[in-house]
């Protein structure tokens, strides 16, 4: 067998340029936290879940384009951060907590879009979840 055969072959430039990306997006979907949310007597000191999905497009300098961690955008941090905020104070509304959460992430170097959701799974037996979400588009 010659050594060419087993050599990976080079797809530079076959690619076409109409399916070059144009978009990168990291995404955390349904992250199960529990929060001190809500107004009702009943919900005050008494956490519930809430599921929250984030949807961050990035520039292609913060997303990773070669095989390097230091080259990626650091995704732990979605849901470090997301937790330690749930976890810091108490909620009246699920819009407040996503605001605070779409804030923390636009803040991010290199994001160009974002949609931040969060639904509570529990509330209604009928339902999969009543929730709100905030993107910049």
């Amino acid at each position: 067998m010659t050594d060419s055969l087993l050599q990976t072959p080079s797809i530079d430039g076959l690619v076409p340029a109409a399916l070059a990306p144009r978009t990168h997006r990291i995404f955390l979907t349904d992250y199960d936290v529990p929060v001190d949310i809500g107004f009702h007597d009943f919900e005050i000191g008494t956490p519930q879940r809430i599921l929250v999905s984030v949807e961050v497009w990035v520039t292609a300098a913060a997303f990773a384009l070669d095989d390097l961690a230091e080259s990626a955008w650091n995704y732990d941090f979605l849901r470090t951060e997301i937790g330690r905020l749930a976890r810091s104070r108490r909620f009246n509304l699920q819009e407040t907590l996503v605001t605070a959460i779409y804030d923390l992430i636009a803040a991010r170097a290199g994001v160009t879009a974002l949609r931040v959701s969060a639904r509570k799974p529990d509330i209604y037996p009928d339902c999969a979840g009543v929730g709100v979400e905030v993107a910049s588009f």
